[in-house]
């Protein structure tokens, strides 16, 4: 077996009087690709930092192969100092690396690199911060939630560069379909410490799950025989009139052990208050149309959405989404057209911007409006103390301010907040923001439980799936496509996801039109992004053909499969992934060609 590319061996850290990090280890091979997987705050990113260099721990070695390469992507970048992006993310490579890369990847992501990093948007600064990580195409690459502030072309995008990459990738995320796509080995963080599972994430959840059912059953051994001891010394010492030492301090020891055992981490408790049953229709749209000045948001548009429909909406990043989502609940009038919202319908919101949480205003005003110290949740009166236990809130949490918490503490606040109004339609706007997979789990039981109805804009292709009726699909110019099912079956419908071609072909005609350019051979000439993937992919391709005969030749050994049926599909793996890649490169320069063509007249 090759050496790791990079170690981390019995790291430990403490952080507010308490063991962050208790022995907690990565080992990272060449092209190896590791999701590292925790609830929130079980020290994750702090873990990836310290593999980053960036944080020194208490204890414990690091070691990195001499010349090898790492990139890291922080949740929060920094790009002070910088005159504009380019400059950001040039300043990542390093000589050698291809100034190209970073200018195609900065268009891929929808950057020109001329932007001013001070008025840059939190997404966009995580955009140039991805464009400046992959850009050098490191041995190792460190990504912590690489999808967040990620529109679905662009999640879609980045999940293809990252598969196509030959980089060792060690992946944060609470994005389940990205990190099944991505992942080979599992790398879970609980309670300080590190297991390992040698396969992707697919298999990761069942896996957890059996270890902390097996953690329950030794617990309780353990109390078991604490009892038996405890019983031995109440009856069995008096009536020998002579202590077991051993025996007593064996029970010392046994104790000692159940106090020190860290149990699993608690879980968010998601209870509805639910208001008066609504009426069976609840929202009618009939041709509705929205413009703001020359755009098309909405173009004849119609829908009948009744009692206990789940109905989810998807496209681009400025597509409409929080437009249509506000049309539909009477929030925005609409230009054309009519919207009906049914009899008695309650609505409660939880908004993408958190723009709802005052950020001076402190946890208790938050939840309970001021003025009280109870929470009315499902008919009941509980203390808001006790009400923010059951989302994971400290009790010296109470006083203090919304803008002390982090993001998936916000989100957590809003939707403890959301779910104790009275309201029988829940309008949720990106709700997965920030939540860990453990709150995922449960606000998806929640919504599969509620009684009402329920409108829910997300990016999660999983969480759709698993949430939703039916996909409302944005698809360009206007226009809105209802698909029966969840994302998955709106693909199988539709023939394609939110993609990043179609996005980036619909940015170009918007371009275009506002350009006065009314098609493409009105262009004088490819794009920097066109004609760069114009030079570079015979390159590519021949590299893919050399990987093909390569591969070729190893399963054309007949023992191959007898000795090693692990390496013998591995291989087969790679060589059917490597000849769609090639087919697509190979489509993708012919159609530049006979572009390049077309625009030389």
């Amino acid at each position: 077996m090759a050496p790791p590319l990079m170690l981390l061996k019995n790291i430990r850290l403490t952080f507010g009087g308490r063991p962050l990090l208790d022995g907690a280890e990565i080992s990272v091979s060449a092209g190896e690709r590791l999701g590292l997987v925790g609830r929130n705050g079980s020290g994750k990113s702090t873990l990836l930092k310290i593999a980053a260099g960036s944080v020194e721990a208490d204890d414990g070695e690091r070691f990195l192969q001499p010349g090898a390469t790492v990139r890291y992507l922080p949740q929060e970048p920094d790009l002070s100092g910088y005159k504009n992006v380019r400059a950001y993310v040039e300043a990542g490579l390093t000589q050698g690396d291809d100034a190209y890369r970073a200018q195609y990847l900065m268009e891929s992501l929808g950057l020109s690199g001329d932007e001013n990093p001070t008025r840059l948007s939190g997404g966009e600064a995580r955009r140039a911060a991805l464009a400046r990580a992959i850009a050098p195409e490191p041995d190792i690459l460190l990504l912590d939630e690489p999808t967040n502030h990620l529109d679905l072309p662009a999640i879609e995008w980045l999940e293809a560069e990252l598969r196509s990459s030959r980089s060792a990738l060690v992946l944060i995320s609470h994005d389940r379909r990205f990190l099944q796509t991505l992942t080979r080995a599992t790398l879970w963080l609980d309670r300080g410490k590190t297991r390992r599972l040698d396969q992707g994430f697919a298999a990761f959840e069942a896996w957890r799950d059996e270890a902390l059912a097996q953690e329950e059953t030794d617990r309780h051994k353990l109390d078991r025989q604490i009892e038996r001891e405890k019983d031995w010394l109440r009856y069995g010492v008096t009536a020998r009139r002579k202590r077991n030492m051993g025996r007593m301090r064996a029970l010392d020891v046994l104790r000692e052990t159940r106090r020190n055992a860290r149990g699993p981490q608690g879980t968010v408790k998601l209870e509805v208050t639910e208001a008066e049953k609504s009426g069976a229709l609840v929202i009618e749209a009939k041709h509705v149309g929205k413009s703001f000045g020359e755009r098309t948001i909405v173009s004849d548009f119609s829908i009948r959405i009744a009692r206990g429909d789940r109905i989810g909406l998807v496209g681009a990043n400025g597509a409409g989404k929080t437009t249509l989502l506000n049309l539909l609940t009477g929030a925005l009038s609409p230009d054309q057209g009519t919207v009906k919202v049914g009899s008695i319908v309650t609505i409660a919101t939880i908004d993408q911007r958190r723009a709802s949480l005052d950020p001076d205003m402190s946890l208790r005003d938050a939840l309970t409006g001021g003025g009280s110290d109870s929470v009315d949740v499902g008919g009941q009166t509980k203390h808001v103390v006790s009400y923010m236990k059951d989302f994971l809130f400290s009790p010296e949490q109470a006083g203090s301010p919304v803008k002390a918490l982090s993001g998936g503490e916000r989100g957590r606040l809003l939707l403890a907040r959301a779910l104790s109004q009275p309201a029988n339609l829940l309008v949720l706007d990106e709700p997965t923001n920030d939540l860990d997979l453990e709150t995922l789990d449960l606000l998806q039981e929640m919504i599969a439980d509620y009684p009402g109805t329920i409108l829910l804009v997300s990016h999660d292709r999983d969480f759709l799936d698993r949430t939703v009726g039916s996909v409302v699909v944005a698809e360009g110019e206007g226009h809105w496509v209802e698909y029966a099912g969840g994302y998955s079956d709106m693909v199988a419908q539709r023939g394609r996801g939110v993609d990043a071609r179609a996005a980036a072909a619909g940015a170009e005609r918007e371009r275009q039109a506002s350009a006065g350019q009314t098609s493409p051979t009105s262009r004088k000439k490819l794009s920097f992004k066109d004609q760069h993937a114009l030079d570079s992919l015979p390159q590519q391709i021949k590299k893919l053909d050399a990987e093909i005969a390569k591969l070729e030749k190893r399963l054309a050994d007949p023992a191959l499969y007898a000795r090693d049926p692990a390496a013998f599909a591995s291989a087969t793996e790679a060589l059917t992934r490597a000849q769609a890649q090639r087919s697509d490169a190979e489509d993708r320069w012919l159609e530049l060609e006979m572009m390049r063509e077309e625009l030389a007249g």
